[in-house]
C-alpha cells in the first residue's frame, strides 16, 4: 500500500472476507474467483489472491489504486474491477465469479432471460463476453467493462461471470440472483418450454426488480449466515 492509499478499516477488511465466504459457501466460487469493494474515489478493496473459502481473518485485503499497476499479489483479472470502477462511478461492489448453471449456459452463449423474480434484476439479459479465455490485460478488461456499460452482470462464455452492485453485499446477492436466474432459464430448455415460457416485460421487471422491503438484506444475512 503506497503512502498516499487510504487505508481500509478492520470492518471493511472483515466485509470483503465475509463476502467471500459466502460466495464460496454457496458454490459461486470455488479455487477461483474475487471480490472488492470501493474505498473512496481512487481505491479499491479487493479480496486475498487465494480461495475464498479458505481466507482466514489473519488473511489480509490489498487495496488497489485505480490508476497505476496493479499491487504486487493481486491476481490480473483484477483488472476487470479496476476497469468498472473507473467507468461507474455508483458502483461500489464487484464480484468474479464461477456459477454452475451461469457457466455451463454460457459455454453455449446463452444468458437468462428474465423469467422470475431475480432474473428481473438483468432485464433484458447479460450481455455475453464472447471469449473463453483469462482477462489479464488492460485492454481485454477495459474492453470487458465498455461491453458490460450499466448491466448489473456480464457472462463470460465458459468463463463465469461478473457482477457489479452500489455496494459490496448487492454485488454477492446479485451473483445468487444470476445463477437462479440461470437455473430457471437452464430447466426451462430443458423441459422443452424455452420459447414458449413467459419472459416478463418492461412494465414487470420495473416493478419487480426492487430492494424495497429488506429484500437485500434478507438475501445477505442467508447468503453469510451458515446454515445450522
Amino acid at each position: 500500500m503506497s503512502p498516499t492509499s487510504p487505508r481500509p478499516s478492520a470492518a471493511q477488511e472483515n466485509l470483503v472476507r465475509q463476502a467471500g465466504r459466502a460466495l464460496a459457501r454457496h458454490g459461486l466460487v470455488h479455487a477461483y474467483g474475487h471480490c472488492s469493494m470501493r474505498l473512496d474515489q481512487g481505491h479499491f478493496l479487493v479480496s486475498p489472491a487465494k480461495p475464498l473459502g479458505l481466507v482466514g481473518d489473519e488473511d489480509s485485503c490489498s487495496v488497489v489504486p485505480l490508476e497505476g499497476p496493479l499491487p504486487d499479489g493481486v491476481l490480473g483479472e483484477v483488472r476487470i474491477h479496476r476497469e468498472i470502477y473507473r467507468r461507474r462511478p455508483e458502483v461500489g461492489g464487484v464480484v468474479r465469479s464461477m456459477p454452475p448453471r451461469v457457466m455451463t449456459l454460457g459455454t453455449a452463449r446463452i444468458t437468462p432471460k428474465p423469467r422470475h423474480g431475480f432474473g428481473s434484476y438483468f432485464a433484458p439479459q447479460p450481455p455475453l463476453w464472447d471469449d473463453p479465455q483469462l482477462l489479464r490485460d488492460d485492454v481485454q478488461a477495459a474492453a470487458l467493462a465498455e461491453q458490460m456499460a450499466a448491466a448489473r452482470a456480464i457472462v463470460m462464455r465458459g468463463n463465469g461471470a461478473v457482477t457489479a452492485g452500489g455496494s459490496l453485499e448487492e454485488a454477492v446477492v446479485l451473483t445468487w440472483y444470476l445463477e437462479d436466474a440461470a437455473r430457471i432459464e437452464f430447466e426451462a430448455r430443458a423441459a422443452g418450454i424455452a420459447e414458449g415460457g413467459v419472459i416478463l416485460g418492461e412494465a414487470e421487471v420495473a416493478q419487480r426488480a426492487t430492494w424495497s422491503g429488506a429484500i437485500l438484506d434478507r438475501m445477505w444475512a442467508y447468503l453469510t449466515t451458515p446454515q445450522r
